[in-house]
This record gives C-alpha cells, structure tokens and sequence, in this order.
C-alpha cells in the first residue's frame, strides 16, 4: 500500500505509446522512485497531487479526474468493496487540511500523449521559463501570496494546457434568449415536471413512442436514460431523436462511461442537427453493474465535469477542444446529476459547486426519500451561493414493492431509502397492497418538495412503470400546460 495514498494500487502502471528520449526514460526512472511508494503512482503524465490533497485520483477505478461519482461513500468503493472510495478520502483530507477550495479548479482529461511519460522535464522547463532566480527568491519569500504565484506560475501552466484552461469559477451562459422549452419554463417560474421513459430492449419503437406520447402530456420534457446499470437497451440519443420528431421535448442523456471526447463533441452537433436542445451529462454506472460478461471497468476517458467544460465552450466560445473555431455552433440547455444522499453533504455541495461552474444550468436529483438529508443538502448549496445559478428538478419514484424499496436501499448507489419508509412498506406488503402504498409516499414526498421554494419541479423515475405517471401527476395536482 503507498504510504500517503489510502488503498491499494488499482492497476498496474501505465506505460508510453511511443519510445522516449534517455534522458526522459532517466526521469521516469527518477519519478517512480519517491511517486512509487509514496503515492501508488501509475505513471499518468497528467499529476494533479497538488489540487487532490495530495492522494492520487488515478486510484479511483473509475480514473475520475474532477471528483467522487454519484456512489461514493464513506464505507467502500461500490466498484469495489474490498477499499476505500479514494475521491472520499481526497475530500476528507482536503477539508481537514484547509484545501477543499483547491478541488473546486476544473481538471482536464488526460493528454494521452503524456501518458507513461515524466513531468519533472516539463516542470524544469516552466522554471527556466520563469527565471531560475525569481522562481527561488518567489518561494523563499516571507510574503505568502508571492510563494502562491510563484508556485502557481510553475505547476499551473503544467496541469493547465491552453487547450483546456480550466478554472474554479462560475461561467454564465452566453448566449441569448432560451435554448429549449425546458429552459423557458424553468425561467417563467413555472413547476416544471420531467419524466424518464426507460429506452426499449428491442429495435422496435411502438411501445417507445406510445410511451413518448402518454407522459408528453403531463410532462415538459422527456428523459431518456444511457445504458442505465451498464445494461445495453436503445441508445438516448435514438429515443431523443424519436420523441424530437413527435414535437416532444427530450433531454438527452450522455454517459461519460461510453463516450470519448471525439464522441462527445460529434453527438452535440448531432443532437443540435436534429432539434434536441437539452443534455444532460452523467458519469454513468460503472460496468460492475452491467450483466455478465463484463466489459472494461475503467474506460472513463472523461467524466461529467468535463464533459460539461467541453459542451459549455463549444456553445459559448464556439471552439472544439483542439481549439478549431466552430462556424454555427450548437445551442442547448446544459444539465447534471445531483446526489443529495451520497457522501458527506458538504462533499457532495463542493461537487454539485464544481458542476454549475463548468456549465450546468440545471440538475436532475437521484432518487429522494430522506427529505431531512435533502434540506441538509440545500442549506449546504445556499453556503456555496449556488441556488441562484442552477434550477433543480427533485427526484421522484414510486416505489412498486418491499422488494424494490430493499433494492434501491442496498444496492443503488447514491441512494437511501430511510427506516421509516422500509417499515411502511414492510407493513404493506404483508396486507398485500405495497403497491398502492408506493404511490402514496411518492405523493407524500411530492407535496412537502413543493413547498421548498429552491426546487424548480420534478424529475419523474418510473423505471419502465411509465403508466403510473399520469396518475402522480393528476393526484398531486401537477397538471402540466
């Protein structure tokens, strides 16, 4: 195990794609002999130690650059049980040590290129740019703010290429007017209503489109999930193409767990071409929930942060992220995922800050029934003075049986279904009627979630239960427009 970085190597270290200079090849040498035993370091060429508390992120089996995923906890990695979650290790020792602000910079995906290789060269070389002797006498100094600019000025152009320039500030929207109805709603104030229809398992698009048709009148948009649980059904943005054609609003989801930054940049030109004006970036469930035989565990080549920085320039300054300038660049309405029920809520507030300065502009919850835990997680984006910067949908899903509500429990992660509701629930499938009473704590947690002024509406989870919607909506008197 390394001695400052809790858990154990995830994977092996990773070796360049190309041979390298002696001199490099020494350096790589010289690294691994202090990166090696102190940090588990596997050689990624892209070292970001200095914002991460100084424990590696590449231990995450995810390879998450910008923060923990929507499961993480204080127990495990639900990737794998048997070590820590390192992102809720970075968290813990970065807010003890005073250095959670740090996290809060957007850190860009790995430059494969640099991948195997060394960084001290590249260090020496931003010294040397800098001037040998102003870099000593800046660290040297007694003025603590001098030291932060020099050491800045040598680790900063480093870890912050000019093809990403990431930062740890808010960025509002540039464009003019709304990108999408959805958008338009949220900012009339209305309460809006979003539902998921769960993509088919088959090529054929009658139930797809009978679905799309039933929930479109009771909700403003329609969400189509992306490999939901790593399981193949029909693509997101297929069934947001389908339901644009039908004049349905669609959000189309994108998981950063099968896209690559060529992927992600074509499928926004593509969805802009074809009228989907919402996208909604998740990080996506890992593969050790997809059915067997499972793929790759760690093919993360960005995550939803990023994700999000890369469609936010391409709509604001109309430029790829190999700095080409886009003649009509695509408009949309930017959103994320948010997991009040995860982690510590002051580590999921710093996460949910980071998502709104690369570019969301709305979020979509996780499943919510621990309302108390939800209003910990409010106050908690108030302190960050957030509020006013992102709309948030809350999270609703009926729950179907006892069994459902165990499962969501235990095996979902992100989410917390609190003992009271266990023991309603409990109580009435023994009656025979759980069902019924899934409906109503749904309600229940609808009425007192309108009464929070800083929830915008709704985000509607059936799980293929689409039926059930028109219901929710008519009994909580949520009649949409």
């Amino acid at each position: 195990m390394p001695i400052l970085t809790p858990g154990r190597r995830w994977q092996p270290i990773f070796y360049p794609f190309k041979k390298d200079k002696l001199g490099n090849r020494l350096l790589i040498r010289l690294e691994m002999l202090y990166k090696g035993p102190l940090w588990g370091c596997r050689q990624c060429g892209n070292c970001v130690l200095q914002e991460t508390a100084f424990i590696c992120p590449m231990e995450c089996p995810k390879g998450l650059r910008n923060g923990p995923c929507g499961g993480s906890t204080p127990e495990y990695c639900y990737v794998d049980e048997t070590r820590p979650c390192i992102w809720y290790k970075i968290y813990e020792r970065a807010f003890q040590s005073g250095r959670e602000e740090l996290l809060m910079e957007v850190l860009p995906p790995l430059d494969w290129d640099l991948v195997g290789g060394e960084q001290l060269g590249r260090l020496a070389g931003q010294v040397k740019k800098n001037g040998v002797l102003r870099v000593f006498t800046g660290l040297v100094s007694l003025d603590k703010a001098k030291r932060q600019r020099t050491w800045d000025g040598i680790f900063r152009p480093v870890r912050q290429p000019v093809w990403w320039r990431g930062d740890s500030v808010y960025h509002a929207p540039k464009y003019e007017g709304d990108a999408s109805e959805l958008e338009r709603r949220l900012k009339a104030g209305e309460f809006v209503i979003t539902a998921e229809v769960q993509p088919p398992q088959t090529a054929s698009t009658n139930r797809l489109k009978q679905n799309i048709e039933m929930v479109s009148k009771h909700a403003s948009a329609v969400n189509f999930t992306d490999g939901a649980s790593a399981t193949p059904r029909m693509s997101s943005w297929a069934c947001s193409a389908i339901a644009s054609q039908m004049g349905v609003e669609a959000v189309l989801q994108i998981a950063a767990r099968d896209i690559t930054r060529v992927s992600l940049q074509g499928t926004a030109l593509g969805a802009a071409a074809l009228g989907i004006k919402n996208i909604l970036c998740v990080t996506g469930d890992s593969n050790r929930l997809s059915p067997s035989p499972r793929g790759r565990m760690d093919i993360y080549a960005l995550d939803a942060i990023q994700m999000l920085w890369i469609l936010r320039e391409m709509r604001d300054e109309g430029r790829y992220l190999d700095e080409r300038n886009i003649k009509y660049p695509p408009k949309y309405f930017l959103g994320a995922v948010a997991s009040p029920s995860a982690s510590e809520v002051k580590f999921q507030a710093l996460r949910e800050h980071k998502k709104v300065n690369a570019g969301a502009q709305f979020f979509q919850t996780n499943i919510l029934f621990d309302l108390g835990r939800f209003e910990e997680w409010l106050n908690a984006l108030a302190a960050r003075n957030i509020l006013d910067k992102v709309y948030i949908l809350a999270g609703i899903s009926p729950l179907r049986s006892l069994r459902s509500a165990q499962f969501l429990n235990k095996e979902v992660p992100g989410v917390r279904v609190p003992e009271h509701i266990l023991r309603r629930m409990e109580k009435a499938d023994a009656a025979g009627n759980a069902q019924e009473e899934g409906i109503q704590v749904a309600l229940e947690l609808i009425e007192k979630l309108r009464q929070y002024k800083e929830v915008n509406g709704l985000h509607l989870m059936t799980v293929g239960w689409e039926e059930i919607i028109p219901r929710l909506v008519h009994d909580a008197g949520l009649s949409q427009s």
